[in-house]
């Protein structure tokens, strides 16, 4: 099993295999027995269906938008963002606005093109489990995690700039 990243630094066994879209015209293949993260969209079509599973959770693209999810994010185990290469910063925007305009508090997990040298970002906008990009070391995601000592903007992760908190 691949591992998965905690916004804390540890290091888990991820046991949510990601479902990729199926081809046009083929049905969706979801394992049984196995907690499986199914595109956005197929979750809402199949709602009737998917709702109140807590083995289903759901994977955006960057080009879908959240207002998808909007009054059911709290009906979600775990919801991944898929960063398809890590030019492609739209998952960070669907990852704070999940948090702070829909109010997921579940999982919130970025998946696809994930760089150690993004983490802290990600866990800025939100995100707080990370699988990390094949290649990538992962005994190295904590030290990249808090690379930072201080931020100087509001963030999910602190709702103050370090101007504020100075005075304070």
């Amino acid at each position: 099993m691949p591992d998965v990243i905690a916004a804390d630094g540890t290091i888990r066994n991820d046991d949510w295999v990601v479902v990729p879209r199926p081809v046009a015209g083929e049905s969706i293949d979801i394992p049984a027995n196995t907690p499986a993260l199914i595109p956005v969209d197929l979750w809402l079509a199949g709602y009737e269906h998917f709702a109140g599973n807590a083995k289903i959770g759901v994977w955006f693209d960057s080009h879908d938008e959240p207002e998808l999810l909007a009054g059911k994010v709290a009906e979600l185990p775990l919801i991944a963002v898929n960063f398809p290469r890590f030019v492609d910063g739209r998952g960070y925007s669907i990852g704070r606005l999940l948090r702070e305009r829909f109010e997921y508090h579940g999982e919130l997990r970025a998946i696809g093109d994930v760089l150690l040298d993004q983490l802290q970002f990600m866990k800025r906008c939100g995100f707080d489990s990370y699988a990390l990009r094949s290649d990538k070391d992962t005994a190295k995601a904590a030290k990249c995690l808090n690379f930072f000592s201080q931020t100087y903007q509001a963030a999910t992760d602190t709702n103050q700039p370090l101007f504020r908190r100075r005075a304070s």
